[in-house]
Parts: structure tokens; sequence; C-alpha cells
């Protein structure tokens, strides 16, 4: 399984696809906007014209993209990887999607010979180029063990969760649990900034109880420097948890914190933030409260 394909080189994929380049592994890639290829193609990487020609030349396919309908045009349009398969192929889906579209990828694939994985990650851009991203992974557990060298390649741990669309259900649980704990811990920095309290040193106190959470850990040197360039943006945020209110309406399951982070969300991107950071949503408290959190 060297030869390699990627699909997909946004924020996520290009440091992903160069630390595949950089364990050794021959990668093919695609990209609709061909000039995000370059950057690979100088490292040894070739650039082909569609999804089906990465699939007729790869053991292995990895896709990453921002939406169920780039997933299935890349898996399954015309000129998608559905055209390309040979048998023993292995597709593996990096993207945050609904665990439907990752069943129905799976169901159209496999009578074909080809094995599939749901893999989304956590982590953002940083987390990417270092090399040290976590994926989910649905589909079978052999197929998954044959990929781990893969999965070491761009991630530092890999989780087998279960049949297809485990992957996909547990990333939109986790992305719920994240979105919530970034807006806990942006009202409770502009409460304390409101009332005189040092950002910085705020942020030390949380780091070391029952309050610490990996979005603080992350985002509060973002929100302190006022930085608020994409790692993550808000709209792909906005996205991801409009999936998980619809895993929980067909659930049945009620989502009182989930449905109000939502709304935060849709106001953030109403004032212009959809395109920044998600930690951006700070800076709707910052208004209502009429101060800015900055450093010191």
């Amino acid at each position: 399984m060297n030869r390699i394909g990627f699909i997909g080189l946004g924020t996520m994929g290009l440091p992903m696809a160069t630390n595949l380049l950089k364990k050794g592994y021959h990668l093919t890639v695609y990209n609709r906007t061909k000039q995000k290829s370059d950057p690979l193609q100088e490292l040894g990487a070739k650039i082909v014209n569609s999804p089906k020609d990465v699939a007729a030349a790869c053991d292995v396919v990895f896709t990453i993209l921002t939406a169920d309908a780039a997933v299935e045009e890349v898996m399954l349009g015309e000129q998608g990887i559905l055209q390309g398969v040979h048998a023993g192929l292995i597709v593996v889906d990096c993207s945050t999607v609904s665990p439907t579209t990752s069943k129905k990828i799976a169901q159209v694939l496999q009578p074909l010979g080809v094995e599939v994985l749901d893999a989304p990650v956590t982590g953002s851009e940083p987390q990417a180029i270092a090399g040290v991203l976590t994926f989910m992974v649905g589909g079978k557990h052999e197929i998954y063990e044959r990929c781990l060298p893969l999965f070491d390649a761009m991630g530092q741990k890999a989780y087998h969760m279960g049949n297809h669309g485990a992957g996909s259900y547990t990333k939109l649980a986790n992305n719920t649990m994240a979105a919530i704990n970034l807006l806990s811990f942006s009202e409770s920095l502009v409460m304390a900034v409101k009332a005189g309290i040092n950002p910085d040193l705020f942020t030390q106190v949380v780091s070391g109880g029952g309050a610490r959470s990996g979005m603080a850990d992350n985002k509060a040197q973002k929100i302190i420097h006022r930085d608020f360039q994409p790692n993550f943006s808000t709209a792909l945020m906005n996205k991801d948890l409009g999936l998980a209110i619809n895993l929980a309406n067909e659930l049945q399951i009620p989502v009182p914190v989930l449905s109000t982070v939502k709304e935060m969300l849709k106001i953030s991107i109403s004032n212009g933030y959809g395109n920044e950071d998600v930690c951006s949503v700070i800076k709707c408290y910052e208004q209502w409260a009429g101060v800015e959190v900055h450093e010191l």
C-alpha cells in the first residue's frame, strides 16, 4: 500500500498530504483548484485531473472535503472515484459529513470490491501541520488495521469506533462538545475581563481546574492576541452543528445546549465572522458587554 491518493487540499488536506509525502509515500493528488497542488508537486506528488484518475492509480485514496454534496460528487460523480475503482482499492473519507452519507458511499462501493472507511479527525490546521491528529474510524476492523501506518503518518492516535458511519457519528458528538466548550469559555472570559481580571491569568487558572477544556487551551491565545485567522472557520463549525442537530432529531434526543450554541454561531456569521476562526464568536459577547479581550 505505497501508492496513496489524496483528494481535497484545503486547510486540513494540504498538511495531511504533505506529511504522507514526508514519510516516503508515493502520492497522487487531485484538487478542484489546481494551484493548491503546486506545493505537493514540488515535493514529488503526481497531479492528475480528476478523482477518477486518482482512484485508478492508487491502492488507498484519502478524501477530506467541506460538505456532504462535495463528498458525494467526488465519490460518485461522473468523474468521481466510482469511475476509477478497481478490486482491492481502499477509500478513506476524513470529511465531517452525515453518517447517512458515509453509509451510502460504503453501500455503493463495497459491491465493486472496494473497502471504505469513514475516518474524520479531531484537531485543526496546527495539529494537521504537526501530524498529531486523532482519527475516529468506522468500517471493517481489518481494513482499519491495514491503514494504521497511514493514520500514524498523519496523526498521533486512531480509534476503531465500529461499523460504517461510526466515525461520522463520533465526530458529530465530538464537535458538539467542542463547540459547547468554546462558548462556555467565551462567556466566562468576557465575564472575567468585564470584572477587571487579566485574561492571561484567568486562562492559567482555568487550565488547572475542572473548567479546563481543549478549546480553552487551543483558542485562548488566539483570542487574547486578536488572531482570528481561521484554523477552523465559524461557517464550517456551523455546518457541522447543523449535521449534529439533524442527528439528534433522527435519534429523537433533546439537545437544548447544542441548539443555543448553534444559534450563537448563526449570530456570529450574521455579524460577518463566518470566514474567521470559530473563536471569533467571542466578538459577539464583547459587543454586548462593551469590552474587548486583549493582551495586557
